[in-house]
């Protein structure tokens, strides 16, 4: 195995390729089982296969242990909302709690007797406690009514007994006393007191008027704080009522109609004497019930604060003995039940790890006999592996997002550090943006332990995730807005003053005439003269496409030199001699060849038009070339280079699929089966589209493949050179936009001389900078250079049909509640 990851032409490499893994079998005694996965949890690095996929969970031997697990994490999340209700949060605590997942499911299950009888208890005590308020404020206001009532009463009947002493009037009219003094029938009326909701008061109101047909006194005032309904537990607006009645009947459609509505009725007196004494026993018994209620909160808060300082590590007991049991469940009890047989994989390089950690568990267990370590070979496609660390995780998930690479296939991520942040910068060169970029990067990266530990959003912590990436980006960008000499679009003389200058001192010909070399050329990137001239786009334009072209080219033939390696790594020949070969000399006839007419125009300063060499190259191959023509021989190279891109096409697309046929045949020919020689033999099985193992070889798929797969790189090699022209493209709307924002916002403000249109003008540009080209222009461009990763470059070498290396990790492991 470790001949072979290292094998072939490629030197080590961290991240080149995956580690080499190893299919093992374990054979655990039963004692030691439990505390054997726990220290192979510590270690992550085995990921278990299931070898009891055919059992459902409840066939299972850990079944039952995982159903308890499960009940103490619903209890665990119990106290966790329980703790959010009281503002209590649990406290992280770094020391090892004494104590055995047995004892902790004892003490969880009384502290949540406890918890809830608590609760129970305080839910009863609270809602005779507002029932009390609400019956207070009955007693207050309706008194009111009954006091006033009876001061009425009283006035009228003294009003009464005055008429009757100061004698009769001649005009009082004579029917009065008989009115007054007739026999009269005496009805006793009833009532009933209550709060009901505000909200309702008037339909209340209402419904008891039509209900009784008009024979009830109702009588309502307003309370004037909130009060907390008994029933509900919500602050409500509420109405004290008083309804009078008459009958029985009445009476019972009233309390109807108080249900109907959630109308709270009080029991009360008619004389204000025991009134007023209700009113004092009310008052008693809410104070005491006041002191016992928060007695409670005290007594509860005291437990909940105990909790909390345990929570997290009771928390984390408990989820890693359910990991624990749901691992032990994937693995098979040995016939005599005394041994459970383990499968998983692992990296070569953690053999010693995984024995030390099996003699240990041994040890602690006081196991008679030792666990058995032995590696097994299979046929079976290991799982990729690649050791990252906080740098290079970011770029190995921008490539495992488009797959997953294959068993010891060559990684991208090796070069895409440095390629991707490097396109970007292509697409986004301006060092006044770049070091805006880096200081952002920078806060990250400065605060990363802190923001770690953090519970962030989900914009957050995709961008703290990928520090590193932006950190890369804005160096480079910094770099090429160096080469532009654009800062915010504005150019310096930085690296020295400009070669050009005005043919007269007044630079009046400046735009018409033009300028003249008066200087050595301006020493690095693109002289500061060149920018706000006529011919600044044209010449920009020029070169930022030749640029394009040129980068394009070399990362595509970096894409065809992988996939060499990849081939002598796998030991395919055919894949050299019938797909690398032809692919790069197909590209390199048409873009290569291209590359070097855009470098030579470059060297010797010629005005050849390189549209019309490339167009006629095919059109006409045999005309002269005349002013066209860069070197000597120029016309007989486009004619073998021309003849080489033609041959190069049948040569990818015939022989292959005949090779495959012959090797097939001369494969199983004979025999049927062939026995495994080695385990690096056995690793690499499967591992190339080729090997079809004792599948029926069907020719016409495979020559199908062929042609697919060869259209589609001639076709592509057009397309993707085409493809890299967006960082011709976007580089320009970058500047433009820059330039724009900067001329017309800014510069415009300034000129109006106000200090309040210069500070909107200034903000206006604030926002514009960053809103447009330093978030919205970033993540265009990181898109962009995304894409001419995924498609343009990794096509023509990454397959990425593998699987990721998951190994058991209690570290690792997700929240499963």
């Amino acid at each position: 195995m470790g001949e072979v990851a290292r094998g072939g032409c490629c030197p080590p490499m961290d991240l080149f390729r995956s580690e080499p893994m190893q299919l093992v079998q374990l054979i655990i005694p039963i004692e030691s089982a439990h505390r054997t996965v726990s220290y192979l949890g510590d270690l992550a690095l085995l990921q278990f296969k299931d070898l009891n996929a055919d059992k459902s969970p409840f066939q299972r031997t850990y079944a039952t242990q995982i159903k308890r697990c499960g009940e103490m994490a619903r209890r665990l999340r119990f106290f966790k909302e329980q703790m959010l209700r009281a503002g209590v949060l649990p406290k992280y605590s770094t020391t090892p709690i004494g104590v055995n997942i047995d004892d902790l499911e004892v003490k969880l299950t009384e502290i949540e007797s406890e918890l809830t009888e608590m609760n129970a208890n305080g839910e009863k005590l609270q809602r005779s406690h507002n029932e009390l308020v609400e019956y207070k404020l009955v007693l207050q206001k309706a008194g009111e009514f009954f006091h006033t009532a009876q001061s009425r009463a009283l006035e009228q009947q003294r009003e009464y007994e005055s008429r009757q002493l100061s004698g009769e009037s001649m005009e009082t009219p004579l029917l009065q006393d008989q009115e007054l003094l007739g026999d009269t029938k005496q009805v006793k009326l009833g009532f009933l007191a209550g709060l009901v909701p505000r909200e309702k008061s008037m339909v209340f109101e209402r419904i008891l008027f039509r209900a009784t047909r008009g024979n009830v006194f109702l009588r309502q005032a307003t309370v004037e704080e909130p009060v907390i309904d008994p029933v509900s537990g919500d602050k409500t607006e509420k109405n004290v009522f008083v309804v009078f009645y008459a009958g029985e009947k009445a009476k019972a459609k009233i309390l109807k109609i108080c249900d109907a509505f959630g109308a709270n009725r009080y029991p009360f007196a008619e004389e204000l004497g025991k009134q007023a004494q209700m009113i004092r026993e009310v008052s008693g018994r809410l104070v005491e019930l006041k002191t016992t209620i928060d007695a409670g909160l005290v007594h509860r808060d005291n437990l909940l604060n105990s909790i909390g300082a345990q929570f997290e590590q009771w928390d984390a007991l408990v989820r890693k003995e359910k990991s624990i049991n749901h691992t032990l469940n994937m693995l098979s009890l040995d016939v005599t039940k005394k041994c459970l047989v383990a499968e998983g994989w692992s990296p070569v390089f953690a053999t010693k790890q995984i024995q030390d950690a099996l003699q240990r568990a041994a040890l602690d267990s006081n196991s008679q006999v030792n666990a058995i370590f032995q590696v097994l070979h299979t046929r079976e496609l290991p799982p990729t592996y690649f050791r990252t660390n906080k740098f290079t995780s970011s770029y190995q998930g921008i490539i495992d997002s488009y797959g997953v690479a294959k068993y010891q296939e060559a990684n991208p991520t090796v070069y895409t550090v440095v390629t991707f942040p490097f396109l970007f910068a292509v697409m986004f060169g301006d060092w006044g943006h770049g070091i805006c970029l880096l200081l952002a990067a920078l806060y990250f990266i400065i605060r990363e332990k802190k923001l770690s530990s953090q519970k962030l959003d989900d914009i957050t912590e995709m961008t703290f995730g990928g520090r590193y990436v932006i950190l890369l980006m804005a160096l480079f960008s910094i770099y090429t807005g160096f080469i532009y000499n654009e800062f915010f679009s504005v150019p310096f003389e930085i690296f020295g003053p400009s070669a050009y200058e005005c043919r007269d001192l007044s630079c009046r010909d400046a735009t018409t005439v033009g300028l003249i070399k008066v200087r050595d050329t301006y020493p690095f990137g693109v002289d500061p003269v060149w920018h706000g001239t006529r011919s600044e786009l044209p010449f920009l334009n020029s070169l930022k496409m030749k640029m394009s072209i040129l980068l394009g080219v070399a990362q595509m033939n970096l894409g065809i030199i992988m996939s060499y390696f990849n081939a002598k790594f796998f030991r395919n020949c055919v894949n050299v001699w019938f797909q690398f070969i032809p692919q790069m000399i197909f590209l390199n006839s048409l873009f290569g060849y291209l590359s070097l007419l855009i470098i030579v125009k470059w060297c010797t300063g010629s005005q050849a038009d390189l549209y019309h060499i490339l167009i006629y190259m095919f059109l006409s191959p045999t005309d002269d070339l005349g002013e066209n023509q860069l070197f000597v021989g120029q016309k007989n190279l486009q004619l073998v280079l021309l003849l080489l891109a033609f041959v190069s096409v049948p040569w990818m697309l015939i022989p292959k699929p005949f090779i495959l046929k012959k090797q097939h045949e001369a494969r199983h020919g004979v025999e049927s089966y062939t026995p495994l020689e080695n385990t690096d033999e056995s690793l690499q099985v499967e591992s190339n589209h080729d090997s079809h193992g004792h599948e029926e070889f069907e020719f016409s798929e495979v020559f199908v493949h062929q042609l697919i797969h060869t259209i589609e790189f001639v076709l592509g090699a057009v397309s993707n050179t085409a493809s890299y022209l967006r960082l011709w493209a976007l580089s320009l709307a970058h500047s433009e936009l820059s330039s724009v924002f900067y001329e017309k916002v800014l510069m415009m403000a300034w000129g109006y001389n106000n200090v309040i249109i210069l500070i909107v003008g200034l903000i206006v540009f604030i926002f514009a900078t960053v809103g447009v080209l330093l978030v919205m222009e970033t993540l265009s461009a990181f898109l962009h250079a995304l894409r001419l990763h995924w498609v343009e470059f990794q096509n023509k070498f990454y397959e990425g049909d593998g699987y990721k290396f998951h190994p058991f990790s209690f570290s690792l492991q997700d929240d499963e509640e």
